[in-house]
């Protein structure tokens, strides 16, 4: 292989981006192998854990035809991502390890699941569930969850929504709908709840711990959809956290930890889960936003690691670096968007999902 052990070779090649990657395929036969490879796709994602990024789904603030989005990576910049190999105008509904969930904009109930960075993709089985009769309002799941475990080859998508029958108002029945790719089938079960959700909440689902967690509308509270089990659990936040009164909380995932972010009108407080299962909060860091201070209002956390933490405002996006304490502008746009990029902004990182 040259002047430079294997090993290198392979460090500097899990720091390519996927597509720069599959170019070097043509190279010769050991590379040409490599995205196949269990190490090299474990030492890939593990590097890649490590950068996160922001994708933003302009055709929804843009009312385009086509379905593009626009990457935002700390490395390598912005650039633009299609998903006009899926053949159809899809939204993002969720955004887990590098896989995308998306719905179809003209047909109702159609879900795929796809890497937008390889191009490749899953259109998913229609669930027998009938639509008008199982989720309210207009026969959207109110919840839509991604979760993809790459150690173990699998996906999730959850779909989960209070039932109302045709005619009347929902009863409080919260269906949860599961995809699970290794039976390519849907499983249901029902519970009784009584949860609300805003925008931002169902946009935040972070997987960790084999659970989906969505923060609530009234923020007092996290709920968690065990994946093994079929179960619903609330999980309380800090006691220190307040929500109200200039205070808003967001839900995120750091380095595989839940992540709870408190942003006040001079303050950003960071929170993450130590222990899991003793539900146990540690507050890393307290970051001032003085710097920013006429952005705060309209500010919302969107990805973050150890190292630094992106928020999108109405037309940028921003990152802080923790180690640094500093503010940089990632990506801006001067035309009026009719929604702000937060409204569509998901987590995401460039992986390569192992083939079999």
């Amino acid at each position: 292989m040259g002047i430079f052990p294997d090993e290198v070779i392979l460090q500097i090649l899990a720091r390519l981006p996927v597509k720069s990657l599959f170019k070097t395929k043509t190279v010769c036969k050991l590379w040409y192998k490599l995205v196949s490879d269990k190490y090299f796709v474990k030492l890939y994602n593990e590097v890649s854990s490590k950068n996160p990024m922001v994708l933003i789904d302009t055709s929804v603030s843009e009312s385009k035809s086509k379905s593009s989005l626009i990457c935002v990576d700390n490395l390598r910049g912005v650039s633009e991502v299609s998903l006009d190999f899926l053949k159809d105008r899809v939204k993002v509904r969720a955004s887990c390890n590098g896989l995308l969930c998306c719905s179809s904009i003209p047909d109702k109930g159609v879900y795929y699941v796809c890497n937008p960075m390889t191009r490749v993709s899953k259109l998913l089985p229609r669930s027998r569930e009938r639509p008008v009769t199982r989720f309210y309002p207009d026969g959207e799941a109110t919840l839509v969850g991604l979760a993809c475990d790459i150690s173990k080859n699998k996906f999730n998508v959850v779909l989960a929504g209070y039932h109302r029958t045709f005619g009347h108002r929902p009863d409080g029945t919260f269906i949860c709908l599961i995809f699970d790719s290794d039976s390519n089938k849907w499983r249901k079960f029902v519970s009784q709840r009584d949860d609300h959700f805003t925008h931002m909440n169902k946009n935040q689902v972070v997987f960790v711990n084999g659970a989906l967690h969505w923060l609530t509308g009234s923020c007092s509270y996290i709920l968690a959809l065990d994946l093994d089990y079929d179960v619903w659990r609330k999980i309380p936040l800090p006691d220190e956290v307040s929500y109200g009164t200039g205070n808003r909380v967001y839900l995120l995932d750091s380095s595989g930890c839940l992540s709870l972010i408190q942003i006040s009108d001079a303050w950003m407080k960071i929170w993450v889960m130590e222990d899991y299962e003793k539900e146990v909060w540690h507050m890393v860091d307290g970051v001032s936003l003085r710097c920013i201070r006429g952005l705060v209002p309209g500010i919302f956390p969107i990805a973050q690691t150890g190292e630094c933490i992106f928020l999108a405002t109405h037309k940028q996006v921003l990152v802080y670096h923790q180690r640094g304490r500093v503010w940089k502008e990632m990506y801006s746009v001067k035309n009026n968007a009719t929604l702000p990029f937060w409204f569509s902004a998901h987590a995401f990182r460039s992986t390569i999902f192992p083939s079999d």
